[in-house]
């Protein structure tokens, strides 16, 4: 990001060892900048499946999750189509990861999702173990990723997950405002025909 100078300082604010809490400043490496890139990658991936959920007239929320580089499931919210309060874009990916690790532990895997977890969700990622969940856009009405709650990080639960959030979150946003706008839209426009 260009700094007040008009340039781009490529550099990493880290914690300093010790006990006085001070940062010192890394110059960051090509690491960081394909970290980044993978990140994005993944995320684009998950925005992809929150499209195919809009097109369903589903709540647009997609998930990836990868392994070792490796996307090994992407899926997006089904609860209008399936009739199923639970199937949300997270749990049918966590279903769908166990079923290619053949195991209900998803140890060292990552998890992509376009909007933060809700408490369900939230709760399947410490059961399942994910490693890492980059998120979105937050949910300041439902998530449980550390919005209204943070049960992926309860000091008391036997897992806790890393939170990474603002991946993309201009496009995850955007894409969730587009949805509830048209929505709210073609209910006026019932309401309308009903006088």
């Amino acid at each position: 990001m260009p700094a007040a100078d008009g340039k781009n300082h490529n550099n990493i604010l880290t914690k300093s060892e010790g006990s006085d809490n001070r940062f010192i400043l890394l110059k960051s490496s090509k690491k960081c900048g394909s970290i980044v890139k993978r990140m994005k990658k993944y995320m684009e991936e998950a925005i992809r499946q929150a499209a195919l959920a809009a097109q369903s007239g589903e709540v647009p929320v997609g998930c990836v999750i990868e392994k070792d580089g490796e996307i090994i499931a992407r899926a997006h919210n089904l609860t209008e189509t399936m009739n199923d309060p639970t199937a949300h874009a997270e749990i049918l990916a966590i279903r769908q990861a166990a079923k290619h690790q053949g195991w209900q532990r998803l140890t060292g895997c990552n998890m992509y999702v376009t909007l933060e977890p809700c408490a369900m969700c939230a709760g399947a990622i410490v059961w399942a173990r994910i490693e890492k969940v980059y998120i979105g856009a937050m949910d300041p009405k439902a998530g449980a990723c550390g919005s209204v709650m943070n049960i992926a990080q309860n000091e008391k639960l036997n897992h806790r997950a890393e939170i990474e959030s603002g991946i993309m979150e201009e496009e995850c946003s955007e894409m969730l405002r587009r949805f509830f706008a048209q929505r709210r839209k073609k209910n006026l426009g019932k309401t309308e025909d009903n006088k």
